[in-house]
C-alpha cells in the first residue's frame, strides 16, 4: 500500500476513507482535518482559551497535541479519580499526564476527588449507591460538575473533550435503540454556553479510534492502554464491539451513521421528542446551576458522604 500523497509505503490504511497515507503525511492529515471540524461546527475562536480535559487516554492527550501543534491556547485539566484497583489506574493516568504537560512545557491543572472532596470516586460511589452497581454514573457526575467548575472559575471560554468516532457512535447507538429524544437533540459536536455553564465541544467527534491510536503511536505520545477497570463489562464497550463488526464489513458505516443523524438533527426532524428545558438556578452550596430546589445532585452526594464518614454517636 502506497501513500496517497507521496507515493511512499503507507503507514496507516484507512479503508472507510479510501485513503492510504505514509508517517509524515498522516501526522500532517490528522491537524488538518481537526482544523476543518473545529471551523465547520464553529467551536472555538483562534484567540479564545481552552481547557482540555485529560485522562492519560490517547484520545485526550492526541486533542492537547494537536490543539498546541495548531497554535490554540490550550491548557490541560486532570481529574483523580482514585481508581487504583490492580493496575493503578488513577497514579498511572496522572503519571502520564504530567509526563506529557512537563515534556512540552504545557500548563496542566490537577484536582484530586479524595483531598478535594474528603473520598476517592469509589467510595463515593459505594456511599452513594450502597455498593449497588459500579461507579460509572457517580464518575461522570464528579468529572461533569469539576470540569465546569474549573471552566468556569479559571475563565476559560471552551471545555474540549477526546470524545472520537467510536464514543459518540456507541452513545448514539444505544439513545437510539431507547428513543431517548432528549438525549439525541443534545448530542453535538458542540453544546454552547449557558449560564453557569461552560461550552463544551469534542473536535475528535470525526475520527475512529483507530486513527487516534495510529496518531498518538506515531506522534511518540506515551498513553495508558488499559480501560478504567469499572468499564469492563460495560454497555458502551458492548455496542462499539457490536458497531464494530458492522465496520469490519462495511468500512464507513460508524461515520455515516453519526454523520446523517447530525444533518436529521440539523434539519429539525429530533425537535418534537425535546422535552421543555428545566428552570435552573445557582446550586446555594457550589454555585453551580441545578432545577432542584435544594443542593445540586454532586453537592447532595458529597453531603452524604460526609455524614457518612461522621455519624452522629
Amino acid at each position: 500500500m502506497k501513500c496517497k500523497k507521496c507515493g511512499s509505503k503507507a503507514s496507516v490504511n484507512m479503508r472507510q476513507h479510501k485513503l492510504a497515507l505514509c508517517k509524515d503525511h498522516f501526522l500532517e492529515w490528522i491537524p488538518e482535518q481537526t482544523e476543518r471540524f473545529i471551523k465547520k461546527y464553529d467551536m472555538f475562536r483562534r484567540e479564545q482559551k481552552i481547557l482540555v480535559a485529560v485522562s492519560g487516554g490517547k484520545d485526550s492527550l492526541s486533542l492537547w497535541d494537536i490543539l498546541t501543534r495548531l497554535g490554540y491556547q490550550a491548557d490541560g485539566l486532570y481529574i483523580g479519580l482514585g481508581i487504583d484497583e490492580g493496575i493503578g489506574y488513577s497514579t498511572e493516568s496522572h503519571r502520564l499526564c504530567e509526563k506529557f504537560a512537563s515534556e512540552r512545557g504545557l500548563k496542566l491543572h490537577v484536582v484530586d476527588v479524595a483531598q478535594e472532596y474528603g473520598q476517592p470516586i469509589p467510595v463515593l460511589a459505594e456511599i452513594s449507591h450502597r455498593g449497588q452497581g459500579k461507579p460509572c454514573a457517580v464518575c461522570g457526575l464528579a468529572k461533569r460538575h469539576i470540569m465546569n467548575r474549573i471552566a468556569r472559575d479559571l475563565g476559560y471560554d471552551v471545555l474540549a473533550t477526546g470524545h472520537n468516532l467510536d464514543d459518540e457512535a456507541a452513545v448514539l447507538f444505544g439513545n437510539t435503540l431507547q428513543w431517548a429524544g432528549n438525549f439525541l437533540v443534545r448530542q453535538s459536536p458542540v453544546l454552547p454556553e449557558t449560564p453557569g455553564l461552560a461550552r463544551k465541544v469534542k473536535p475528535l467527534c470525526r475520527f475512529y479510534e483507530r486513527e487516534m491510536a495510529s496518531y498518538a503511536i506515531l506522534r511518540g505520545i506515551e498513553y495508558i492502554y488499559e480501560e478504567c477497570p469499572f468499564a469492563q463489562g460495560s454497555t458502551s464497550i458492548y455496542y462499539k464491539e457490536l458497531l464494530n463488526k458492522l465496520e469490519t464489513d462495511k468500512p464507513g458505516s460508524k461515520l455515516t451513521f453519526y454523520l446523517r443523524f447530525l444533518e436529521a438533527r440539523e434539519s429539525g426532524l429530533f425537535a418534537a421528542t425535546k422535552e421543555s428545558a428545566p428552570n435552573l438556578h445557582p446550586c446555594p452550596n457550589c454555585g453551580q446551576p441545578t432545577s432542584t430546589d435544594d443542593f445540586c445532585s454532586f453537592c447532595r452526594m458529597i453531603e452524604k458522604a460526609k455524614v457518612a464518614s461522621n455519624p452522629l454517636p
